[in-house]
């Protein structure tokens, strides 16, 4: 169960990893003429970056206190924001054409979070 709980966390900081440097550094004009980035040309470039730092943010909360030994309880508390976040992210691309697609991926995203939650909350947390 170890083993299977790293692997998700690490896949899910490796999405957050790349979509927050997609975030925070590309041109918005850019992300708004990607399919599934549609949504970032009606949002305040503002947002856009903060949403990009909080995903970067995401990444490390999901596998560095538990690599350090610092804090490890903040890998679950990481997955359950990264639940509120596919949420939000779920609603915004159901609201544009072509978006239930992104928004199932979304669904999946959350759903491996909740299991990071679910495993290291209960199953199987990091010694201490």
């Amino acid at each position: 169960m170890n083993i299977a709980l790293w692997i998700a966390a690490g896949m899910l900081a490796a999405v957050a990893l790349a979509g927050g440097f997609t975030k925070s550094f590309l041109p918005v004009e850019k992300l708004a003429a990607a399919h599934g980035g549609e949504w970032t040309g009606d949002a305040a470039p503002a947002f856009v970056r903060t949403l990009g730092v909080l995903e970067i943010l995401a990444a490390i909360g999901l596998v560095l206190p538990a690599l350090t030994g610092i804090a490890p309880v903040l890998v679950p508390v990481t997955a359950v924001c990264w639940v509120g976040l596919m949420i939000g992210a779920m609603i915004t691309h159901l609201r544009y054409a072509g978006g239930a697609r992104f928004a199932g991926l979304n669904l999946i995203y959350l759903v491996i979070a909740v299991f990071v939650a679910w495993g290291r909350f209960g199953i199987a947390p990091f010694a201490g």
